[in-house]
């Protein structure tokens, strides 16, 4: 399968372009900095490298871009510095998942095209019934307020879920909602849960970035794997020695 990537240079991003390779598949991998990519990528025939700002790309670019693709993954996300939180684009995730989507149905491909973002945990699934504290509603709603990117993220899994929904003609999707995200040089063990099994404020997890680029090439890859969670915010967690 071909797979267009984008956020491939982030530090989830890479661990999901490796685990594609590993898997079989080629990738176009669209990324502001090559000069920061792996020498092993700049020679590999199956990596096209793409050097381009996702949001400053023409839509004519975009439908070339995807046009041939059997999926797309977004690993976008805002820097932690204090332009990259309230600077712009404050709706990087949204707008390039926005204009990825539309570039899809221009294309009108004759099979559906699985759209698969990376988002939060401290999103809800609005399609479920996701119960949450008071004292976490209060805390995500001043995260609403106060912290750009947490509403990016919102919004972006709300596009999916409403503007393009469970039965489109082109493109089904999947949002993942990891916890708090750590590095680990191996996969690990981990869970997938269709909704948090612990408060995301209060009683957070962890989850390995490795771990989510290998359930999200595994999601891309296996047919029934895809069945189970697309059109859905699955939520994964490492498994510690001690679970």
């Amino acid at each position: 399968m071909t797979i267009l990537v984008v956020g491939a240079s982030g530090a989830t991003g890479r661990h999901l372009v490796k685990q594609l390779l590993i898997q079989g598949n080629t990738v176009k991998a669209i990324v502001r900095s090559p000069e920061k990519l792996p020498e092993s990528w700049k020679n590999n025939d199956h990596i096209q490298i793409i050097s381009a700002s996702i949001l400053d790309l023409s839509d004519k670019d975009m439908s070339e871009f995807t046009v041939d693709c059997d999926a797309i993954a977004s690993c976008l996300g805002h820097n932690l510095t204090w332009k990259g939180i309230y600077g712009q684009p404050r709706k990087l995730v949204t707008d390039a998942t926005r204009r990825l989507c539309e570039a899809v149905k221009t294309n009108a491909p004759k099979k559906p095209i699985k759209y698969v973002l990376m988002n939060t945990i401290g999103n809800r699934n609005r399609d479920l019934n996701e119960p949450i504290s008071f004292g976490q509603k209060c805390v995500i709603g001043l995260l609403r307020l106060l912290l750009p990117p947490h509403l990016d993220n919102e919004k972006a899994s709300d596009y999916l879920r409403t503007q393009i929904g469970q039965n489109h003609d082109f493109i089904e999707w999947a949002a993942i909602r990891p916890d708090g995200l750590i590095n680990e040089e191996e996969t690990t063990d981990y869970e997938i849960h269709a909704s948090p099994t612990r408060s995301a404020i209060f009683n957070a997890g962890k989850t390995s970035r490795i771990n989510v680029g290998h359930f999200m090439a595994n999601l891309i890859n296996d047919k029934n794997l895809w069945n189970t969670w697309k059109g859905q915010m699955p939520v994964i967690y490492n498994i510690s020695p001690l679970d």
